[in-house]
């Protein structure tokens, strides 16, 4: 049997996003509160990426008549017949409630709870207001951000000021991000049917409000983590000059609203994510050795 086309249905490209984010917000809350350990970030991530990967299959199988509409999403396994629905529905849940009871039993409630309901936010709200309203980009935002709640409850098995704050960061990314590939395929979008902001407002002018509006604010978010004391200096001078390589390509997008210039936003905000954990990581190894 050929799992690879299964394994394509759970978008890896996304989960493996989810795991770093979930990654990243582990790391800062097992610093801050002294506690966690290799063994229980492994077995979070393991929780985490499974439920990802099957709200993933559970949204292809939602989307599949509006997948077979568009030239990127034609060649899916479900539009295709690669995969039967119902398969792909039944690995869906598997995955999904999976992860959530592996995370009751190896990690902490809190944890499985923050999953279940990400993959609730992402599957029945977020999936199905795609047709019906432009502002499902800043909706769907809520379950995208939610893997740094999940990672840092699992270190202890609480939030606090530090978890919204990654949350409030990967909230506000998510806008220039999405809005670049919502202008790159704005007519893949209004042939399925979309309302996507790029649709309802061809020209752009909304859009392009919209991704200097969350750029700033990411820009003055990403601060924050070093402002309330979580991180340091390094982080500090890191998380600026991403900002700014980002902020960089969000301005050209503005001015030029080209499809070259979203895509150029589109890698940016790409590489921001996993440069941050790098950064948070040599900052954290740092404050290790200064401590010594």
């Amino acid at each position: 049997m050929n799992f690879r086309p299964y394994y394509e249905l759970c978008k890896p490209g996304i989960v493996r996003m989810v795991g770093v984010t979930a990654a990243f917000s582990y790391v800062l809350a097992a610093a801050e509160q002294g506690q966690g350990s290799i063994w229980q970030l492994f077995a979070a991530l393991i929780g985490i990426m499974a439920s990802a990967g099957g709200s993933a299959a559970l949204n292809n199988v939602i989307e599949k008549d509006l997948d077979a509409r568009m030239e990127r999403t034609r060649n899916r396994q479900l539009p295709t017949g690669e995969v039967r629905s119902e398969n792909a529905l039944a690995l869906g849940v598997a995955l999904t409630l999976g992860g959530c009871a592996w995370l009751v039993f190896t990690v902490n409630l809190l944890c499985a709870f923050l999953v279940l309901a990400t993959a609730f936010l992402y599957v029945l709200v977020y999936t199905p207001l795609k047709t019906r309203t432009w502002w499902n980009t800043s909706i769907g935002a809520i379950p995208g951000a939610m893997p740094t709640l999940c990672g840092w409850a699992a270190v202890s098995g609480q939030l606090d000021f530090g978890g919204w704050v990654l949350f409030a960061i990967l909230f506000a990314w998510q806008h220039p991000h999405f809005y670049a590939i919502a202008w790159m395929y704005r007519d893949d979008y209004e042939k399925a049917g979309y309302r996507m902001l790029s649709v309802v407002d061809p020209s752009g002018t909304r859009l392009v409000i919209q991704v200097i509006l969350f750029t700033l604010l990411l820009l003055a978010l990403s601060v924050l983590p070093t402002l309330s004391n979580m991180t340091g200096m390094l982080y500090l001078v890191g998380a600026i000059l991403l900002g700014a390589h980002i902020a960089w390509y969000a301005a050209r997008f503005v001015v030029g609203k080209t499809r070259k210039q979203a895509r150029a936003l589109l890698l940016s905000s790409i590489l921001y994510l996993p440069a941050l954990l790098v950064v948070i990581l040599a900052d954290r190894g740092v404050a290790l050795l200064a401590s010594l």
